[in-house]
């Protein structure tokens, strides 16, 4: 299972740019569909998890499909897959990048790619909007914190309080009702 493990992630990882959102549909098409390690809830489930356990939301994520699949050695396979690709990446693109970095191709390559990555990043939370049934007012949340945060410039912290102190709210009203 290590080895299972290991390639599923170290391909996610190699193919995926802009970190462990834009992972999440790789993740999720590779651990629920392709693999059928893991069903939709379970894999929901995982991702609120990862979010909420401090580090990286794909090393969260290769930590908890690594123990459900395979104990100690699938944790071990999943995270070095998830994390050796940006690794190696890095540490050559930091060798060279310096030299590199005032060319004009180099720079509108970077501007090209942030429109990808955040489509990458939207488009499984859509998706995930759809799986975790949720419509209506509670498609407002995330719209209204990006909002917050792009134009009116409020911190994310503030934003994030926000949000933990609302669904507390609701939650609170809803048990009460």
């Amino acid at each position: 299972m290590f080895f299972q493990l290991f390639w599923t992630y170290l391909k996610i990882g190699t193919f995926t740019l802009g970190g462990g959102y834009a992972m999440l549909p790789l993740i999720q098409r590779e651990v629920v569909q392709t693999k059928g390690w893991i069903d939709e809830e379970e894999f929901l489930n995982m991702i609120a998890l990862a979010q909420a356990a401090p580090g990286l939301i794909a090393v969260n994520s290769a930590i908890f499909i690594g123990w459900r699949i395979g104990g100690w050695k699938g944790v071990c396979g999943a995270v070095l897959g998830a994390v050796l690709p940006s690794f190696l990446i890095i540490l050559v693109i930091a060798m060279i990048f310096a030299d590199w970095k005032e060319l004009p191709a180099v720079e509108a390559a970077f501007k090209g790619i942030r429109p990808a990555v955040v489509a990458l990043i939207a488009a499984p939370l859509f998706k995930l909007s759809k799986s975790a049934k949720l419509s209506g007012w509670y498609l407002l949340i995330p719209v209204t914190a990006a909002l917050l945060i792009w134009l009116g410039r409020v911190n994310p912290v503030w934003v994030i309080i926000a949000t933990i102190v609302s669904t507390l709210l609701v939650v609170k009203l809803t048990i009460n009702n």
